[in-house]
């Protein structure tokens, strides 16, 4: 199997990096559209020093669902209009409804990411749902975007939560991206890791140890200072070119099993995921200086440590194996740890998880 490895077009960060989007925009076409979530529409745009009707960039509403619905309107737009840049500005749906739209019509995308919630604004897939919210489908892209903007005084502004579930999901960059080195498995572009992808991901990890506790206190603040571009860096890009680039494993199926539960649904994907981190290092059998670190830094922001955390403190052993059960499923990316890992095996790891967690924190009482 070949080495591979994907990347944005280009990627820029920094206050006020709003800024360049005419100029990115002009850059890869001529005519542009914006996807603008509500949150974008209500409380971004009107304080941007860009005026976007000025530069002929066209505003239009996401209608709230990363759907198939939704990206035909889009796609029926960008045509009519005669767009050839398509821009998603807000969160994970309308940036992936975006992605996806512009990759059917083949035309760049600028992805302008409001929170740093997960790693999904670098990424070149998509997860398409039912006019409902539920899940139906991830589309891949031909390419990863062409180009994404971080405006550190946008994500600055949002609630500390989106912030610490993003280092969630950037947590499990490192330790999936070392499994599936150690097991030579696939890497989510369809190849085997290459040095950089690797490099980065323990990058990730490092950066988020380093300045996790201090970007969460300025977060609390909203104020821009380097720690908080360090932790928004890592949520975004190292943690986006780690995970598809070096790979999935254990972390993500525990997750993607933990969503068989209604209980964890008002929950973030990065809060479960951070979870299944601590899960996956039970499982692989992790030295106990490793687990101390890990879980002291989830600790240290607010990450989830025990069940309780994710709404499921006290939930039955049947709904529990149930989420074991999917983890294991076919084509799950636990399969690229060593070894065949049973649904009783992550059963148990969750359980032991869960009574380290509370020993850790007996003061904490169950949500």
């Amino acid at each position: 199997m070949l080495k591979k490895a994907v990347f944005p077009g280009k990627y820029i960060q920094g206050p006020g990096a709003i800024s360049e989007l005419p100029k990115l925009v002009r850059l890869l076409g001529k005519r542009g559209l914006l996807l603008a979530s509500p949150s974008v529409r209500e409380k971004v745009l009107p304080k941007s020093p860009i005026d976007l009707a000025a530069e002929g960039i066209h505003i239009e509403p996401f209608r709230g669902e990363c759907c198939e619905d939704e990206v035909h309107r889009l796609i029926t737009l960008v045509t009519t209009k005669q767009v050839d840049v398509l821009i998603g500005m807000g969160g994970g749906k309308t940036i992936d409804t975006a992605k996806t739209a512009a990759d059917r019509v083949e035309i760049p995308v600028i992805v302008v990411p409001t929170i740093a919630s997960s790693d999904a604004p670098c990424s070149g897939c998509s997860v398409l749902y039912s006019n409902n919210g539920v899940f139906e489908a991830v589309h891949y892209q031909k390419s990863n975007p062409a180009a994404v903007l971080v405006d550190v005084n946008i994500i600055a502004a949002a609630p500390t939560r989106f912030l610490v579930a993003g280092m969630g999901d950037a947590l499990s960059t490192w330790f999936e991206a070392r499994s599936c080195e150690r097991t030579k498995s696939e890497n989510e572009c369809g190849g085997h890791c290459t040095m950089v992808g690797l490099h980065i991901a323990k990058l990730c990890y490092e950066t988020l140890l380093k300045y996790g506790r201090t970007a969460k206190l300025a977060n609390e603040s909203h104020i821009v200072i380097p720690a908080l571009e360090h932790i928004i860096e890592a949520n975004i890009l190292l943690s986006g070119l780690g995970f598809e680039s070096a790979g999935l494993a254990a972390a993500h199926a525990i997750h993607n099993g933990l969503t068989a539960l209604a209980e964890t649904h008002s929950f973030y994907h990065g809060e479960k995921v951070a979870f299944g981190v601590l899960v996956g290092l039970q499982l692989t059998d992790a030295p106990p200086e490793e687990l101390e670190s890990v879980f002291s830094f989830c600790e240290t922001v607010g990450l989830p440590t025990r069940l309780a955390d994710i709404g499921i403190g006290h939930i039955s052993s049947e709904k529990l194996m149930t989420a074991a059960k999917m983890a294991c499923a076919p084509g799950q990316s636990i399969a690229h740890e060593a070894g065949r890992i049973t649904p009783e095996e992550v059963f148990n790891a969750m359980l032991a998880t869960n009574a380290i967690g509370q020993a850790r924190r007996p003061e904490v009482t169950n949500r």
